[in-house]
């Protein structure tokens, strides 16, 4: 997995995709009839939100995105080019 595109306008204060699945995790889903699921973005709070901080941790909110202060994400954002690998483990 790859961070393959990124959102300046999104609703969550800057976002980044990551890009899966792939064909091999479409695979392992389809053999164990399951979803791959798929459009995961890192993306900081809703925009409006970054009051909250760090206060977000308290809740399950993102429904599997990988969410992260807006402070957070504007470091993420300038540090990490699109084609940067991506590895998420449980």
């Amino acid at each position: 997995m790859t961070i393959d595109w990124r959102n300046p306008n999104s609703s969550f204060h800057l976002s980044l995709h990551i890009s899966y699945p792939d064909a091999a995790d479409q695979a392992r889903a389809a053999a164990a009839g399951e979803s791959p699921g798929g459009d995961i973005m890192i993306h900081g709070l809703p925009n409006g939100w970054g009051f909250l901080g760090s206060l977000h941790l308290l809740l399950d909110w993102t429904d599997g995105f990988i969410a992260v202060t807006d402070e957070e994400m504007r470091e993420i954002w300038s540090l990490v080019p699109d084609g940067t690998p991506i590895r998420i483990e449980a």
